[in-house]
């Protein structure tokens, strides 16, 4: 029983002074550093190999990576991935709706558009388009049996940019639709049963309630994806589409430099998948607003602080 009539501590008693500080001492793991020394001697060896090798030609890497020919496959990657994704987000949008949709009709034939695309290769896909002239001479509108309609011939209307173009944003459509319903069916349903008590049409709730929540959810792997269909574009090599890899290729052929050209169409796909890292980086760190107490740090700010900070503060 503690005695409250005794007064307070004192002066010089040990309940009166404060407890000292917990000096912690750190774990020290040395196969951590061992480790790390390792894996460095072997990039460092990996490095140099590449550097020294006899056979390869860097004044050639050097000599192509700016030529106008190169860079002119760069706009053209570039028209194909915006291009592509355009149809793959509002394909996907569209189908992910659909396949949600009570109507069975509507979410059976989402079901069926994404299991077909899923399960082909893209490669095929683009090969389809491009040789859709053999089984298709002409594409048009009209009556059976008649005169009466528009024909065109398929050659000029799908040509090997279009082809390419069509297969990559059609099998994207696919993989944004499951995104996209990933995002939607996260956000808790009470808030469209309340929307929709309010008065709200379901179209109303898809574009106000429940689109803005789900950004957060779809904006990482669409980053992903556009990514992915900046390498993918690569693939249109099978329609002779003159993008990046293609004329590659062709210098190659040409003069004997397959490894170097290969790393030349290397250096400008990193250069470019680099870019588009930040910009999702950005785009995620927006759309974050409101779910986190603080934001992440900015790549600038954590470059800054790895510059500035050598050690862990000490905790108060």
């Amino acid at each position: 029983m503690t005695d409250i009539a005794s007064g307070p501590p004192a002066p010089g008693s040990q309940a009166g002074r404060r407890p000292e500080a917990i000096k912690a001492i750190p774990v020290r793991h040395p196969w951590r550093w061992v480790s790390a020394v390792v894996v460095l001697a072997i990039a460092v060896d990996v490095a140099y190999t590449m550097a020294t090798a006899p056979n390869l030609s860097w004044q050639a890497v050097w000599t192509w990576l700016f030529r106008p020919f190169i860079l002119g496959g760069i706009v053209i990657t570039i028209e194909l991935t915006v291009l592509a994704m355009v149809i793959g987000i509002v394909l996907g949008v569209v189908l992910a709706v659909m396949r949600l949709s009570p109507n069975p009709v509507m979410s059976w034939v989402s079901w069926l558009y994404i299991w077909f695309f899923r399960g082909t290769p893209v490669l095929v896909q683009i090969f389809f388009w491009y040789n859709l002239n053999a089984v298709l001479p002409h594409i048009g509108f009209g009556i059976p049996g008649t005169p009466l309609g528009w024909y065109v011939g398929t050659n000029s209307l799908i040509n090997a940019f279009i082809a390419a173009t069509l297969g990559l944003g059609l099998n994207e459509a696919a993989y944004m639709a499951e995104i996209v319903r990933a995002g939607i069916i996260s956000v808790e349903h009470g808030q469209t049963e309340a929307a929709q008590a309010l008065g709200m049409t379901r179209l109303q709730v898809m574009r106000r309630i429940v689109l803005p929540q789900a950004m957060r959810v779809i904006i990482p792997p669409t980053g992903n994806e556009t990514i992915s269909m900046l390498k993918t574009t690569s693939l249109a090599v099978i329609a002779a589409v003159p993008e990046l890899f293609t004329r590659s290729q062709q210098v190659s052929n040409v003069y004997f430099t397959v490894i170097e050209m290969a790393i030349v169409a290397s250096i400008w796909y990193l250069f470019m998948t680099s870019i588009l890292t930040l910009g999702q980086y950005y785009i995620e760190r927006y759309y974050a607003r409101g779910a986190q107490r603080e934001l992440p740090p900015t790549p600038f700010q954590s470059f800054r602080r790895l510059l500035f900070t050598f050690r862990a503060p000490t905790p108060i």
